[in-house]
């Protein structure tokens, strides 16, 4: 079976593929993956508490319910690990289509799920196992379509073409929270309670039958395909990945900071803002369909940047920016339904999100070589989901519960301090050789 895949991405047409199908195919993907994501940030921090839970203490159900959410980050290194070693072994094209299959078909099944008033504690356990599965095929969907924009790229656009994977990210929050709020404008939140949190997992399949095509006729990347056909690809890529820690290390620590203020500002702040600051659901994730555009939007002017003068000094401007909006957010928090405050928290929050997180799909790949490139940055960016995203709606949670909103502030600025930290380390890779 590895030689007819090798042979088949040796034998690949040498013809680049268009712009729009090298968009479509490293975006599609992304998107799911977010969309993934969100639905299920919705429901573990709305709804999973009563469903999946028996009834106890409100707040202790949403952390169990969140904890959950972090099962997926915790199984995300592996996943890398095990699609970084085929994507860089046998190529890019056949690996995403796998990691697109495993990672929609756990999110449909979730909305499969009887609820503990059924099957008791075999329901938590049933959940977790989908999570578990959503965390493998979410590992190596990013990596791969970052390769499949950037090994496409023109040298000096390559933060650009990097960009289009991580415009899934809006793309994705702008379906599902979209979704959500037609859904809860047409049915009630007993409804939603009942069986209308499932509508969003169920519905995934149509953007996975969608994805699952555009892949299958996507083209492996140019650089793979010379460099398997000079037989520079690593065999044991894993083996290989062990020279290059180091930038593994720094890629985590910087990138940690992203999925923070990410998750903080799509999962934690949404609970938050409706049992906390007295919005419904439907206004606050009003307010978070509107401020996601400006995610979009700096995600393409901070790669149009980072092409000009280079990936270090946007991250740099980006993190400190981060640092201080740290300690001036908790006040944009406090009163109840304060639009204004909750509106300016979001908007400006997700400006420093698409700053920070456009970049990463171009400085993340510069860091390896071709030959561990799809194990590298995958590994380097699921470590960071872990150390930034995976607890932080539950550290937020039990921050705020036991020490205030002002201890949002400290959460968020220790994790810019390590991504500053890591940044000065780094070397820029705007002008490296991306064929080496």
């Amino acid at each position: 079976m590895t030689s007819t895949l090798t042979s088949t991405a040796v034998s690949a047409p040498r013809t680049r593929d268009s712009l729009g199908e090298i968009m479509s195919a490293s975006m599609v993907g992304t998107a799911i993956e977010f969309y993934d994501n969100y639905c299920y940030s919705i429901a573990a921090a709305t709804y999973f508490s009563a469903v999946f839970f028996p009834k106890s203490d409100p707040v202790v159900g949403t952390l169990q319910s969140l904890l959950t959410f972090a099962i997926s980050f915790l199984a995300r290194p592996f996943g890398s690990l095990l699609f970084g070693h085929f994507g860089d072994k046998l190529g890019r094209k056949q690996t995403l289509v796998v990691a697109l299959m495993v990672m929609g078909t756990s999110t449909f099944v979730v909305g499969l799920l009887p609820g503990y008033a059924k099957i008791g504690i075999w329901s938590v356990v049933l959940l977790c196992l989908c999570r578990v599965c959503q965390g493998l095929g979410l590992a190596g969907e990013w990596s791969g379509a970052a390769l499949v924009a950037t090994e496409n790229a023109p040298r000096n656009k390559r933060a650009l073409y990097g960009s289009f994977p991580n415009l899934g990210a809006p793309i994705g929050f702008l379906l599902s929270y979209g979704l959500n709020l037609v859904l809860t404008s047409v049915f009630t939140q007993e409804q939603m309670q009942a069986w209308g949190w499932r509508l969003p997992f169920l519905l995934s399949a149509v953007l996975v039958v969608v994805g699952m095509y555009v892949r299958i006729h996507m083209s492996e990347t140019p650089v793979y395909r010379k460099a398997s056909h000079e037989q520079r690809t690593a065999h044991h890529p894993l083996f290989e990945l062990r020279h290059y820690w180091k930038n593994v290390v720094l890629g985590t620590c910087a990138m940690g900071i992203t999925y923070t203020i990410f998750y903080i500002l799509g999962t934690w702040s949404l609970s938050y803002g409706v049992k906390n600051l007295g919005f419904t659901q439907h206004e606050y994730l009003f307010m978070q369909v509107f401020s996601v555009l400006f995610f979009a939007a700096f995600i393409v002017l901070s790669c149009l940047r980072a092409d000009a003068v280079g990936r270090k000094r946007v991250l740099l401007a980006a993190t400190a920016a981060t640092l201080v909006f740290s300690f001036l957010a908790p006040g944009l928090l406090t009163g109840q339904r304060n639009f204004m405050g909750a509106l300016v928290f979001l908007c400006v929050g997700f400006v420093l999100m698409g700053s920070l997180f456009g970049p990463c799909g171009a400085y993340l790949p510069e860091m390896f070589p071709m030959k561990v490139r799809y194990s590298g940055a995958g590994f380097a960016y699921n470590l960071a989901a872990i150390l930034g995203g995976a607890f932080a709606p539950t550290l937020a949670t039990w921050l705020v519960s036991n020490y205030g909103i002002w201890a949002l502030g400290w959460y968020l600025g220790a994790m810019s301090a390590l991504a500053l930290v890591a940044l000065l380390a780094f070397k820029e890779s705007k002008d490296v050789d991306f064929a080496r």
